[in-house]
């Protein structure tokens, strides 16, 4: 766990329809049977995230009960069909103002642990003069979560609604500071029942529901 006070905080993203996953949601899979984004909250919370903001949309009623006696803060998107960005810009408007950044999480990330999230704060408040945004690129390609600074959130609320993390990369790539990383973690989601099953074969990672093992262990955390 980072010792000392932080002034980061973070948007966990879990509003969509999760269509590929056959309209159930991603995020209540569980590992080792504690639901994915309970999973997450602690990783955030556990690297010395202060305020995190979980935004949820559809499935908001099923999810809810996942995050009882978690301090975080739920915001509900009326309208998450409209995207992304959308969600995005609900829960960065929930945030209070922090000095160092914004961690935007995405809650189906099976295998972001709390030295991840420890490893992405130490790299942005190392980044390079000049830039506000981090994106950890292993093999070439983006992963997730991202980092960027108070000045990018101001730039993001200031701009629509349809305007997320990926148009604001767009429109200043000299501000973008693409990190380096070997680690596979940041890259693995989990869409469909497909890649669970990849998952499974792959990292010795079982995800399931928690109907398909009623005999499943206490959450303890």
């Amino acid at each position: 766990m980072v010792s000392g006070p932080s002034t980061f905080g973070a948007v966990l993203l879990a509003a969509g329809a999760a269509t590929r996953m056959g309209r159930r949601p991603k995020c209540l899979l569980e590992r080792d049977g504690q639901a994915l984004i309970r999973h997450l909250v602690h990783a955030l919370l556990s690297a010395g995230v202060r305020d995190v903001v979980v935004v949820l949309g559809h499935y908001a009623a099923q999810i809810r009960p996942a995050l009882q006696g978690l301090p975080v803060q739920i915001v509900q998107n009326p309208a998450p069909d409209l995207g992304q960005a959308s969600s995005l810009h609900l829960g960065l408007r929930a945030l209070p103002e922090l000095s160092e950044g914004v961690v935007v999480a995405l809650a189906d990330q099976p295998l972001i642990t709390a030295a991840d999230v420890a490893d992405l704060l130490q790299a942005f408040t190392r980044r390079p003069t000049g830039t506000d945004m981090l994106v950890p690129m292993v093999a070439g390609l983006p992963g997730n979560p991202v980092v960027f600074s108070e000045s990018v959130r101001r730039d993001l609320l200031a701009s629509g609604s349809d305007v997320g993390g990926k148009q604001w990369q767009r429109t200043h790539p000299e501000q973008l500071y693409r990190w380096p990383t070997a680690n596979e973690n940041y890259r693995q989601d989990v869409d469909s029942p497909a890649d669970v099953a990849s998952l499974a074969i792959q990292k010795n990672v079982h995800l399931s529901w928690a109907t398909d093992n009623p005999a499943k262990p206490a959450d303890r955390g």
